[in-house]
C-alpha cells in the first residue's frame, strides 16, 4: 500500500495511505482535543475532529515552502540546534510561554501539559492533557519518548514538589528551580531569613505559630499591618489588615481555623509598607542573573484598586515606576544578593526570580515584598508579547549556566493585558458559561493576542469558562495609552455575559481622565 510521509520534526511524522487518504498520528497527536497546532516555523496542522481517535482528515499548511512526498521539510537554520520543548502548566502564563517559544527559531516543537483548549486551538502548542505533571517518572518517560530537549515549568506546585530535581537528575535540561531553591516562594519564612542573613531590604517582620503571641505583637505594632500564611495558598494567603480586629481575625483563620491548611500553620506578621507596587523579573543560571523588562500588575479585584486581592486582574509593561536607575538598584541590592546567597546556602537557583516590590513612598527605594519562583501571571503575558529574542535559546543558556554576556531584545512601546474573570471571582463562581467572538476580538486592532487561562470546549466546540481567571486579552502599542485602547477594544468585542473585568488597567501610568468615559 502506497504511503506518503511528511517529517515535520524529530518527534512528529504524518503518513497518509492512498486507500484512506488520512494522516495517521501516534498519541499525543491523535487526541481529538488538538484541533490545530504548529510544529517549528514551517507548518501548521488542522484537524477535522469527526474522525476516529487515531486518524483524522487533516490539513497540513506549509508556512515556508510547498511540501513534497517523502521529503524532509524540517529546515533548521543551524543543524542540530533546534530543540523540542515541554511547557508544564495549563494557564495564561503557560499559554504566553508557548506563544513565545513557538516563535523561537531554535524551537522545533512545543508541547504543553496539561495545557488547555485555548492553547491547543490556537496552534501555539500540542497539549497533553493526560500527562500527570506531578509524576516525575511519567514526565521523564514522555520527554525521552518525544526527544524533549528543554522543560519549562510554569506553576509553583510542581517546582515545590521536586519535579525539576527529578528531571535534572535524569539529564533533561529544565528551566525551573529545585524544590530546595523553590522554598523562596514555598516558605515566606525561608525568604525572610535569607533577607536577614544577606542584607536584602524587606519589610520588618516576625514569625509565629502561637496565635496569642502573634496577636500580642500585632497590638504592639498597631494597624495597618500585614498577615501572611507561610506556605503556598494559591495567592490568597496575604491579608492586609487595616484594623487590629481584621489582623486578629486573619491570625485566627490561619492558625486556629486552618483556612489554608498546612500553608497557614505558621504566619508572618509584617509591617505595612506604603508606596507603589511593581514586579521585577530576572533570569538566573545559578550564579548570574539578567533582568527582564519591568511590569506592573493590578492585584485588587475592583476598579481603583478596591476589593479583595486576586491572582492579578491585568498588567502592563514597561512600568514607569521602575526607572532604569531603580532597576539597577533592584539588581544590585535584591536580585544578585539573593542569587549569591542561595548559592552560598548550597541550593543554587536556576529559573526566573519574580520579585514583588514596594517602591516606598517615604524613601523612594525598593523593598522586597515576596519572591515567586516562576513567571508572574498576568505579567508573563505582556513580557512574552514584547520579547523579540529567541526564548528557547535563552532558557537553555540559563540551564547550562551560560547567561553571562546574554542580552535580551524587546519591542519598543508598551503592552497591556486585561484579565477577564468569571463573575464571583475571587470568591465562588459558576463554571460552564459560553464565551463567543474570540476570533473577532483578535482582529479588532493590530497586535492583539488572547491568552487562555481557564477555558474548555463544550460538545458543540464552543469555548466555555472553567476557571476564575479565564482570559488574558493582550495588546501592544506605541505607548501605554495605545496598548490600553487596543486591549479594551478587543475585550469589548468578546461576548461573555458570565464574565467581568477591571476597566482601569494601567491607571497608574496614565492620567485619571483616561477612565472617565469607560462604562
Amino acid at each position: 500500500m502506497a504511503c506518503t510521509s511528511y517529517c515535520l520534526s524529530p518527534c512528529v511524522k504524518l503518513c497518509s495511505s492512498s486507500s484512506t487518504k488520512c494522516f495517521q498520528f501516534q498519541k499525543p497527536f491523535a487526541s481529538s482535543n488538538n484541533l490545530r497546532f504548529s510544529v517549528g516555523p514551517n507548518f501548521s496542522i488542522s484537524f477535522n475532529p469527526q474522525g476516529s481517535k487515531s486518524s483524522f482528515f487533516s490539513t497540513v499548511k506549509c508556512l515556508a515552502q510547498k511540501s513534497q512526498p517523502s521529503v524532509s521539510v524540517n529546515a533548521p537554520t543551524n543543524a542540530g540546534q533546534r530543540v523540542v520543548v515541554l511547557v508544564i502548566g495549563g494557564g495564561g502564563r503557560e499559554h504566553a510561554l508557548c506563544y513565545a517559544l513557538k516563535r523561537s527559531h531554535s524551537c522545533d516543537a512545543v508541547f504543553c501539559a496539561p495545557g488547555n483548549a485555548g492553547i491547543s486551538n490556537s496552534g501555539d502548542a500540542t497539549c497533553i492533557p493526560d500527562l500527570d505533571v506531578l509524576d516525575g517518572d511519567a514526565v521523564i518517560s514522555f520527554c525521552r519518548k518525544w526527544s524533549v530537549g528543554l522543560v519549562v515549568v510554569g506553576p509553583e506546585a510542581p517546582l515545590v514538589s521536586g519535579l525539576a530535581n527529578k528531571l535534572v537528575k535524569a539529564g533533561i535540561p529544565t528551566f525551573g528551580p529545585s524544590s530546595e531553591a523553590a522554598a523562596l516562594e514555598g516558605s515566606k519564612n525561608f525568604m525572610k531569613n535569607l533577607c536577614d542573613k544577606y542584607g536584602i531590604p524587606t519589610a520588618k517582620y516576625k514569625t509565629f505559630t502561637d496565635p496569642n503571641a502573634a496577636k500580642q505583637y500585632i497590638q504592639e505594632e498597631g494597624a495597618p499591618i500585614v498577615v501572611k500564611a507561610d506556605g503556598l495558598a494559591a495567592g490568597k494567603g496575604v491579608i492586609v489588615a487595616m484594623t487590629l480586629e481584621e489582623a486578629y481575625e486573619a491570625v485566627d483563620s490561619m492558625l486556629l481555623k486552618n483556612a489554608f491548611g498546612s500553608a497557614g500553620c505558621r504566619v508572618i506578621i509584617e509591617e505595612f509598607l506604603e508606596g507603589e507596587e511593581a514586579s521585577f523579573f530576572a533570569l538566573v543560571d545559578g550564579e548570574n542573573a539578567i533582568p527582564l523588562e519591568s511590569a506592573q500588575d493590578h492585584k485588587r479585584v475592583g476598579d481603583g484598586d478596591t476589593g479583595p486581592n486576586t491572582g492579578g486582574m491585568g498588567a502592563y509593561s514597561p512600568a514607569p515606576v521602575l526607572t532604569k536607575e531603580l532597576q539597577s538598584v533592584v539588581m544590585e541590592s535584591i536580585i544578585l544578593p539573593t542569587v549569591k546567597g542561595m548559592s552560598a546556602e548550597g541550593c543554587k537557583f536556576v529559573g526566573v526570580l519574580y520579585a514583588g516590590l514596594m517602591i516606598e513612598k517615604k524613601s523612594g527605594l525598593p523593598k522586597l515584598i515576596e519572591y515567586n519562583v516562576r513567571f508572574g501571571d498576568p505579567e508573563c503575558q505582556v513580557l512574552m508579547v514584547r520579547l523579540e529574542s529567541d526564548l528557547a535559546e535563552v532558557l537553555l543558556a540559563a540551564c547550562r549556566g551560560e547567561l553571562t554576556g546574554v542580552t535580551l531584545n524587546w519591542s519598543p512601546g508598551s503592552a497591556m493585558v486585561v484579565v477577564m474573570a468569571s463573575k464571583g471571582y475571587p470568591g465562588s463562581y459558576e463554571k460552564g458559561s459560553e464565551i463567543q467572538n474570540l476570533e473577532e476580538a483578535e482582529q479588532v486592532a493590530p497586535s492583539v493576542k488572547i491568552f487562555h487561562a481557564g477555558t474548555a470546549l463544550d460538545a458543540d466546540g464552543n469555548f466555555i469558562a472553567t476557571g476564575g481567571r479565564v482570559l488574558g486579552v493582550t495588546a501592544k502599542g506605541k505607548d501605554v495609552e495605545e496598548a490600553q485602547d487596543r486591549a479594551y477594544l478587543a475585550v469589548e468585542e468578546i461576548n461573555w455575559p458570565g464574565g467581568f473585568y477591571r476597566r482601569d488597567i494601567g491607571w497608574r501610568a496614565l492620567p485619571q481622565k483616561q477612565f472617565a468615559t469607560r462604562e
